[in-house]
Parts: C-alpha cells; sequence; structure tokens
C-alpha cells in the first residue's frame, strides 16, 4: 500500500508547482497568513473568503493587532463568515502567541497544536506550508482523493478512517511537505471532485486510482450520514420607532453568544 501511494508523490507536487497561485494567502508562506486563512476556509468557500481575508489583514496585519483587537471589532470582521467560535479562538490563540512565544508563530506541529482552535489539520498545514515540516493536513479534500486513489470503502466521517490515512501520508512526505499537501488539497478542490462525476481525465494522477480503473469514483468516498440536526421554530419580533429598530444581545454562552439578534421566542406548538 505504501509503494502504491508513493507513486502519487512526485506527479501531484509537479502538477501544483505548476498551478498559477491567485490566491493571496498562497503568494507568501507566512504563517499568520496561512493560520487565518486556513481557519476562514473551514466551512467556507474559497471565492467568499477573499474579501473577508483582504479585509482582516488590512484591519490586523500583525499577531498583535489580532491579539489585541476588541471582541467588538473582532466579531464584526467576521460577520458573514459564521462559526463565531473561530474567531474567538484566533483572538485566544494570538494571546497565547504573545504570551507564550515571544509574539511569534510557534514552528513545529506539535507546538501549534498547543494553541486554541488549532486541530491536527490546521496544525499540519501551518508546519508543512510555512516550515516544510514533513507532515499531513487531512481535510474533506484530501480523504475523498486517498479514498478514491485506493478504493477505500471506509467512511471518511469516521475519526479512524481520518486516523488510517493521516498515517499512510506521514510515511510517504516528501521534502517540499507543503506542496504536497496543498497538492492534494487543490487536486480536491478542483479535480476530484465531491457529490458529481470527477474530472479524471485532467488527474495528474489518474495512473494510479484504483477506483478509476474500477469504476468507483462516483460512488467514493463513503459517507455514513448522522442524523439529521434539530430545527427550532422561532416567532422574531421588529420593534421599529421612527429610524430606530431594537436588537438584542445573546448570552455570553452558547450557540452565537455575545452576538446581536432581533428579539424572539421559541414557537410553540399548539
Amino acid at each position: 500500500m505504501k509503494q502504491e501511494l508513493t507513486k502519487i508523490v512526485k506527479p501531484i507536487v509537479n502538477w501544483y508547482q505548476s498551478q498559477e497561485k491567485t490566491l493571496p494567502w498562497k503568494q507568501d508562506k507566512e504563517p499568520y497568513h496561512v493560520w487565518v486563512s486556513e481557519i476562514m476556509l473551514q466551512q467556507t468557500r474559497i471565492e467568499a473568503v477573499r474579501k473577508y481575508y483582504a479585509r482582516f489583514m488590512q484591519e490586523l496585519p500583525t499577531i498583535q493587532d489580532l491579539a489585541n483587537v476588541s471582541e467588538e471589532k473582532l466579531l464584526k470582521l467576521w460577520e458573514g463568515l459564521g462559526y463565531y467560535s473561530r474567531a474567538r479562538n484566533l483572538k485566544k490563540a494570538a494571546i497565547q502567541i504573545e504570551n507564550d512565544y515571544q509574539g511569534k508563530m510557534p514552528t513545529s506541529y506539535l507546538e501549534l497544536l498547543k494553541l486554541s482552535g488549532i486541530g491536527e489539520y490546521t496544525a499540519g498545514a501551518i508546519a508543512s506550508i510555512s516550515y516544510q515540516e514533513k507532515v499531513p493536513a487531512v481535510d474533506g479534500n484530501v480523504l475523498r482523493v486517498i479514498s478514491r486513489v485506493l478504493a477505500s470503502k471506509e467512511d471518511v466521517l469516521l475519526p479512524e478512517t481520518k486516523r488510517k490515512i493521516t498515517k499512510k501520508l506521514l510515511e510517504i512526505m516528501p521534502e517540499e511537505a507543503g506542496d504536497f499537501n496543498e497538492g492534494l488539497m487543490e487536486l480536491g478542490e478542483k479535480i476530484c471532485i465531491p457529490n458529481t462525476t470527477p474530472l479524471c481525465e485532467k488527474c495528474p494522477i489518474k495512473e494510479f486510482c484504483i477506483a478509476k480503473k474500477e469504476n468507483l469514483t462516483t460512488k467514493l468516498p463513503i459517507r455514513i450520514k448522522k442524523q439529521k440536526r434539530k430545527i427550532e421554530k422561532r416567532t422574531v419580533f421588529i420593534f421599529k420607532y421612527k429610524e430606530k429598530i431594537a436588537i438584542r444581545k445573546r448570552e455570553k454562552t452558547g450557540i452565537l453568544a455575545n452576538l446581536y439578534e432581533f428579539p424572539n421566542i421559541l414557537r410553540r406548538n399548539i
């Protein structure tokens, strides 16, 4: 299995290095830029992130600026990206960096994992892209690519599957670790796409893909969905006086903590 995966390394690195780097956070390997962009890209499409990233960096160009920003301003800069805990964790991690690392990003995967809001994927991305540490960065795109290459029937939503794929990739990481990781991610984003027929003829590793050989690309990866999320029905009140509209601040804890909303109550079934 290791020997089979080793064959994809050079083609992916060469393919990625040949791609035009038009995204602002890909034009340098500054760890602060990589960090912020990776956090923004979680649960958000690339094109949507562009304007938020530009505005964020204009207002908070350094880790020190991020550590010192007020929560009100931070959440305003994040407004529209959703999952506001991501923004709060950015600030918490920036304060950690100021206090524990003399204001400079940690330079190793294990140290990066100690920061608030930074998990295995983000730590792997920063460590490999900025410092060329030979560690994987496994996101949904990477899981899909490797599952198809190996024609794996394991559920990619399970943590155990991610651990297995991470271990396999760790064994084959090249010196150009950042380019390899970004190549895998970009391959999954542009070519080995989900929920439709992938663009196999454009794929740089098509000759090594078992799913392509066995005509399984549209059936993989396996994803066994969890139960549907709970939906609440609420009655929203709009109180308007001349040009003013009443809003209220949410509780300090829970979903969308400290954000503003129109007054509302849970709708009861009668």
